[in-house]
């Protein structure tokens, strides 16, 4: 089947869940675990990305009222990247790139246990962050292969880019939804 109907599907599947649970005549006596914000072509960011994100220095919001609505649109654009990435495959990053990447966030805390920390809380493992530093190092090299200008035209192509990426992406963002 179609990957595009398939990510339809999937939408519409968790759309209708979250209809039935609103719908629900019975109350629901549950712990929140988490919180979807996004659905970016059938991949899910959770508030708890977004915290992870900011928490390790991942995504620098920049200059705003709303923080969390910064980073979350930083993650969106990156996992259409990321997406793109998949379909070209640049080369993979070697080990040494990654662990020099993971190096880099660990650096920014004042102690390994304030490090470990944040990963605690943010619930993922050293294993993830590696991944997300492989992915990172992935989308870099995918950039740099296909926008080969100077760097003050880079950002606006790199830009324009990521524009059309979100036109043509099927993107729910429920950040605002039950606010």
């Amino acid at each position: 089947m179609h990957q595009c109907v398939l990510t339809r599907i999937r939408i519409l599947a968790f759309l209708h869940l979250c209809i039935l649970a609103f719908l629900s005549p019975a109350p629901l006596h549950g712990e929140v675990i988490d919180r979807v914000l996004a659905v970016v072509g059938g991949s899910l960011i959770t508030l708890s990305d977004v915290n992870a994100a900011h928490d390790l220095g991942l995504v620098k919001p920049r200059e705003s009222s709303d923080p969390i609505r910064d980073v979350l649109s930083q993650l969106i654009d990156r996992e259409l990247q990321l997406a793109e990435v998949d379909r070209y495959a640049p080369p993979e990053p070697s080990a040494a790139d990654v662990d020099r990447e993971v190096q880099t966030v660990q650096s920014r805390f004042p102690s390994p246990a304030a490090f470990e920390d944040v990963l605690a809380r943010s619930g993922i493992d050293l294993a993830h962050l590696r991944e997300t530093m492989r992915e990172n190092l992935r989308i870099r090299g995918y950039l740099a292969q296909r926008f080969l200008v100077g760097e003050d035209r880079r950002q606006q192509l790199v830009d324009e880019w990521i524009a059309g990426l979100r036109r043509r992406a099927d993107i729910i963002d429920l950040y605002l939804v039950g606010r």
